[in-house]
C-alpha cells in the first residue's frame, strides 16, 4: 500500500543493523562507556581517556564510526570496531508532510517498531520522541493507545531518536577538532571547526508510550541529552508529557527536572473515566494536587495541559469554566494547549468545530490563562497528535476491543 506523504530521500545517519556480540555505546553514560572498556581489556587509566573522547566523538559530534575518531589511535581504531558499535535506529519509511513535518517509522535491533516525529516552525524545531512500543494506557482518542505494550525503549534507542534526527538534519559540527591526546597519531587532515546553528531546538516526549512507565531509562536518555558537553539540549527545552502517572511525577520533577505537560483533555470523572482510563487509578483532584507540587514549576514555567477538543464531549461553555475554576482553586501556574482532535481509522469521536474552540479558548483567555490552539501538522501522514503507530500492528476491531478490556483491567 502506498504510505501518503512524500517520501523522505535523506539518508544521512542511517546505520542498517549489525549483528554480533558487540556492545552498542549509544546510551551509555560516561562511567559506562569506561567500564565497558575496561571489561574489554583496556586499563583504568586508558579507558578513563578514551571514554571522554569516545563520548565527545559520539553526542558531540555525530560520528558512527571509530575511524573517524581522529584524536584516537589510528591503531586501536580497530580494535574499537571489533567489540563496540555506535548505533542508530534502522530507519523503515521516512515521511515529509506538505507542511513540513517528518516522521520516520524506526526498527530497533529487535525488529520491534516505533515512530519519532520533527515539527519545524520559525522560531525553533521539536522533535517528539517515543519511549515505548505500543502502550499499556487506553486513551480513546488517541491511535497508539490501540496498540498492545510490546516493550520500553532503552535509553540508547530514546537518545537514539535525537542523535537520528540530527543526522538527518545535517547539524552536526563541521570540520575536524585537534586534540593533545595521540597527537602523533592524529590524522593529518584538521581543518575548520565549527558549532553550526540548530534547527531541532526542543524535544518533547510525547510520542509512543507513556514516559513515566519507563522512568529509569527516559531518565537516563534525558541526562545524556542534557549533558553539556554533548548534546547540551537546557531541560527548560524539554518537556516531558504524562497521562497522570501521579505517584512518579515528583520524581520526575526532582530527578530530571524538565517541564511538566498533562494530558488532561477533561474536567469531571465521567468523561475523563471515558477518554483517559488512567483517571480511574488517579483522578483529577489527585492528579492536580501533583501538578500543585511539581517541583520547579512557577510562571516562568508553567504546567502545559493537553486538552484535545472532542465534539460535543469535552468541549461545552461549562467545560471551559471548569478547567479555569480547577487551574485556580489549585493555583496552578499553567498554561492550556488546545488540540483539535486528529482523526485516525476507526476513531469513534469526532473533532470539535472551528467556532467552539475558539470559543473554549476565549473563555480560559479572558480569565487571565493562555490557552493557544495548537495548529495541526503533519496530518497528512499520520503525524499529528494521537495519531502515532508502529504500521507494522494491524490489529481488527475485535482485538482492539480485547486490549481495551485487558488495559482497563489492570487499571483495576
Amino acid at each position: 500500500m502506498q504510505i501518503p506523504g512524500h517520501i523522505d530521500p535523506v539518508t544521512t545517519g542511517t546505520v542498517p543493523l549489525r549483528g554480533g556480540n558487540r556492545v552498542d555505546l549509544v546510551g551509555l553514560t560516561r562511567e559506562g562507556i569506561r567500564s565497558a572498556l575496561e571489561d574489554a581489556g583496556l586499563d583504568a587509566k586508558a579507558a578513563k581517556l578514551r571514554s571522554k573522547q569516545i563520548w565527545h566523538w559520539i553526542y558531540h559530534r555525530g560520528v558512527t564510526e571509530f575511524d573517524a575518531m581522529t584524536d584516537i589511535a589510528k591503531a586501536m581504531r580497530p580494535w574499537l570496531t571489533e567489540r563496540f558499535i555506535v548505533g542508530r535506529p534502522t530507519v523503515v519509511t521516512a515521511q515529509v508532510s506538505t507542511d513540513g513535518t517528518r516522521k520516520w517509522l524506526l526498527a530497533a535491533a529487535d525488529g520491534q517498531e516505533y515512530e519519532m516525529v520533527f515539527i519545524p516552525d520559525a522560531d525553533r524545531g521539536t522533535l517528539c520522541v517515543s519511549s515505548q512500543v505500543g502502550c499499556t494506557l487506553n486513551c480513546r482518542f488517541c491511535h497508539t493507545g490501540t496498540m498492545r505494550l510490546v516493550r520500553n525503549l532503552s535509553a540508547g534507542e530514546i537518545v537514539g531518536q535525537v542523535l537520528l534526527a540530527r543526522d538527518a538534519l545535517g547539524e552536526w559540527p563541521k570540520g575536524t577538532m585537534a586534540s593533545t591526546a595521540d597527537v602523533d597519531d592524529e590524522d593529518d587532515d584538521a581543518g575548520h571547526y565549527t558549532a553550526d546553528g540548530r534547527m531541532l531546538t526542543n524535544i518533547v516526549m510525547m510520542g509512543m508510550g507513556e514516559p513515566l512507565y519507563n522512568f529509569d531509562e527516559v531518565k537516563g536518555a534525558l541526562k545524556i541529552v542534557m549533558d553539556g558537553d554533548g548534546l547540551a539540549l537546557s531541560k527548560r527545552r524539554i518537556t516531558l508529557s504524562t497521562s497522570g502517572v501521579v505517584p512518579m511525577m515528583a520524581r520526575a520533577g526532582e530527578e530530571i527536572g524538565v517541564n511538566l505537560a498533562v494530558s488532561l483533555h477533561a474536567v469531571n470523572k465521567e468523561i475523563r473515566d471515558e477518554i483517559v482510563p488512567l483517571n480511574r487509578k488517579y483522578g483529577i483532584e489527585e492528579l492536580l494536587a501533583a501538578c500543585a507540587a511539581y517541583p520547579g514549576a512557577n510562571n516562568a514555567r508553567r504546567i502545559t495541559f493537553e486538552y484535545v477538543m472532542l465534539k460535543d464531549k469535552n468541549d461545552s461553555d461549562a467545560d471551559a469554566r471548569e478547567l479555569v475554576r480547577l487551574i485556580k482553586q489549585y493555583k496552578l501556574p499553567a498554561k492550556v494547549n488546545l488540540i483539535p482532535f486528529n482523526p485516525w481509522p476507526g476513531a469513534i469521536y469526532e473533532c470539535s468545530s472551528p467556532e467552539r474552540v475558539r470559543a473554549f479558548s476565549n473563555i480560559i483567555f479572558e480569565s487571565g490563562i493562555s490557552a493557544p490552539i495548537r495548529t495541526p501538522r503533519g496530518r497528512d501522514i499520520m503525524a499529528a497528535c494521537g495519531q502515532l503507530k508502529s504500521a507494522a500492528t494491524k490489529p481488527s476491531r475485535a482485538e482492539l476491543d480485547r486490549i481495551a478490556e485487558e488495559k482497563q483491567a489492570a487499571l483495576g
